[in-house]
């Protein structure tokens, strides 16, 4: 299997334990930012950063998307 696909591949146990219907991941190099949203449009209504560099947001108190800052200094596990 190609490197790029068994890297993907470990990501799917954490996808499952979301339990989202839906989700979309877009990776911003230059901001080094990674957008997840679990509905389109996200129309969020407020959003709280958290102290790992999260960014949650939420609409009728449910999460619709979250914004990763500095993500290139996350490492696996």
């Amino acid at each position: 299997m190609e490197k790029v696909a068994s890297e993907a591949m470990m990501v799917v146990p954490h996808v499952m334990r979301i339990k989202a219907k839906h989700m979309w991941i877009d990776y911003d190099e230059g901001a080094d930012v990674i957008y997840i949203s679990f509905e389109k449009p996200q129309k969020a209504e407020d959003s709280e950063l958290k102290e790992n560099n999260v960014l949650i947001r939420r609409r009728n108190g449910k999460i619709v998307g979250m914004t990763i800052l500095n993500a290139s200094t996350y490492k696996a596990h």
